[in-house]
Parts: C-alpha cells; structure tokens; sequence
C-alpha cells in the first residue's frame, strides 16, 4: 500500500517537472524581448551599441597601451649624440600617443624646459580626450538602462490597472498577467543592460588611466633627457 502511494507521488512530481521543463524550453530570449514591448526594442538598441563601443573602444586602447621598449632608448640616443632630426624622424613615425608627445617636445627644442614640458603635457591630454571619446556613452547607457526598465515596470502596471477597471466586476487573471509580465520583463532587461554597460565602463576607465600613468612615465622620462647633459 505504501509502495503504490509513494509511486503515485513519484509519477504526479516527474509529470510536475515535465511540464514545467516544457513551459520554461518554450520561454526563449525573444519571446521575452517581444512581451516586453517597444521598452525592449530601445533597449536593444542601447546594449548594441554599448557593446560596439565597448569593443572599438578597448582595442583602441590596447593599441595605444602598446609600446616599444627601444623606443625610448633610441630617443635618449639620438638626443645625446645631438642627432634631433634623427630623433624626430623616428617619433614622426610613431603614431601612438608616446610618440606624438616626444615629436612635440623634440620640436620645441632650445626652448625653455618648463616651455618643452607644457607642451608634451597639452599633446598628452588631447590624446586621452581623444582616446575616451565615446566612453562617456557607454556610462550614460548605464545609467539609463534600469531607468527605461523602470518606466516599463510603471506602464506595464498602468496597462494592467488599467485591463482591471475596464473588466468590472469580472476581472480576470489573463486581463492582469499581459501588463504585469510587461513590467517584470523591462525591469530585468532595464538591469542587465545597465549593469553589463557599467561593467563594460569600468574596464574601459580602468585602462584609460593605465595609459595615463604611462604617459606620465614617459613625459617625466623625456625631461630627465633633457636635464641630462649631452
């Protein structure tokens, strides 16, 4: 007696699970963004083009992070044995941020050294301007995005309060469940964009400032050359 009713539960919980595997294999990634609403369609478009930025963004970075280790070497080099056009020929060649900075300086030899250096330091913040151009979207995706899921979370609400006191007397389930599945949805892809766009700032500002720590380096390293005597 026992062993038939533990099988009858067996068989009601594997029949249970299997209907709801079924309910959740039918629940894809686009059915939600379309019960969603048009909130999801603006969303869609602001993670597309977090992630297109985030992308050009870094591997500009990465580029402009790489450097030549003989690269200031051969400028100390040619500095002390008086061969500045050398120098300039090599910098002039060089188009990362590094070396648009030294071809100014060395361009602005025999000028005051506090001259020389302020016009290094100008070069060197045009290229971060430059190199952070765009990041700055990404942030405001980020902060936006839980914003656009919380608006959809509010019409979604409106839309089911709404279906309520239209129906009466006769409210039913299915007039509630189309706004309050609206307002669940926009809040969960509101969050996941405006997390995932913040995480992708973060990596971003956190290289920027790698790069200015190096550019720091080597502008201080190029007016040690030049306090150096020849």
């Amino acid at each position: 007696m026992l062993s038939h009713i533990l099988l009858d539960i067996t068989e009601t919980a594997v029949q249970t699970a299997s209907t709801a595997v079924d309910t959740t294999a039918k629940m894809n990634i686009f059915d939600l963004a379309v019960k969603g609403g048009w909130i999801m369609i603006v969303l869609g478009v602001l993670s597309i083009i977090a992630v297109y930025l985030f992308i050009e963004r870094y591997l500009a970075l990465n580029k402009a992070f790489k450097e030549d280790q003989s690269f200031m070497t051969s400028i100390k080099n040619f500095i002390h044995k008086g061969d500045v056009q050398s120098a300039r020929n090599l910098t002039s060649t060089n188009n990362s941020p590094i070396g648009k900075m030294l071809d100014k300086g060395l361009s602005r030899l025999g000028k005051p050294l506090n001259d020389i250096n302020q016009a290094v330091e100008n070069v060197g913040k045009l290229e971060v301007a430059r190199l952070e151009n765009g990041i700055s979207i990404i942030g405001t995706i980020a902060g936006i995005g839980p914003s656009l899921g919380f608006l959809g979370t509010v019409t979604g609400m409106v839309k089911a309060f709404f279906a309520m006191s239209k129906a009466g007397n006769n409210i039913d389930i299915t007039l509630l469940s189309g706004g309050i599945y609206e307002a669940m949805i926009t809040t969960v892809g509101g969050l996941i964009v405006g997390i995932l766009a913040n995480f992708m700032y973060s990596i971003l500002v956190g290289r920027i400032s790698q790069i200015i720590t190096l550019l720091e380096a080597r502008t201080m390293e190029f007016m040690d050359i030049l306090h150096e005597p020849a």
